[in-house]
């Protein structure tokens, strides 16, 4: 087999399998870029109370008031992935560790504001960097991305440039 004929082969079928993770990407990573325009796609930080960091309730009561909302995806504590905190706007974002939900809880008060909503950005997210299909498809599969992308860079410019080199080495050997 030619080397023209075996990049030409693998060229275009590593196009046609990358293709599908590119457009993924490509959609999933446009919208993350346009979350904050959108509600739908990221709710829009609420407003709290003035004060100052001193004035901040403690964390405890934060996830006793997320707690006590009695919603299916905050039974336990354990149920909270994480809690953003926003010292600028004196806000705490309470995420679930299931259904993508938010609550957003004011930092001095200890009370909601706004919640339960659901966080899209969060669900784009882990289709944009393949976690949502499964962890191995996040650590084998997507890496491989960025190498065919550089495969098709350079087996596209050989595909280009093979012709013109014989092309050139026939008009020498006349």
């Amino acid at each position: 087999m030619t080397s023209f004929k075996f990049f030409w082969t693998t060229h275009k079928w590593t196009g046609i399998v990358i293709a599908v993770l590119l457009v993924m990407s490509a959609v999933t990573g446009f919208l993350l870029l346009i979350k904050k325009d959108f509600d739908w796609i990221q709710p829009p930080t609420a407003t709290a109370s003035q004060g100052t960091i001193q004035d901040f309730a403690p964390i405890q009561d934060v996830v006793a008031t997320i707690i006590a909302q009695d919603h299916p995806d905050f039974q336990t504590p354990e149920d909270i992935d994480r809690i953003d905190t926003r010292p600028d706007k004196r806000l705490h974002k309470v995420r679930s560790r299931h259904h993508y939900t938010e609550y957003q809880v004011d930092a001095i008060t200890a009370q909601i504001i706004s919640g339960p909503d659901r966080r899209m950005s969060d669900l784009l997210e882990s289709i944009h960097d393949g976690s949502f299909f499964a962890g191995w498809f996040q650590n084998w599969i997507m890496p491989i991305v960025p190498i065919a992308i550089l495969f098709l860079v350079f087996s596209g410019f050989w595909l280009w440039l093979q012709p013109k080199i014989r092309r050139a080495r026939r008009r020498r050997s006349r």
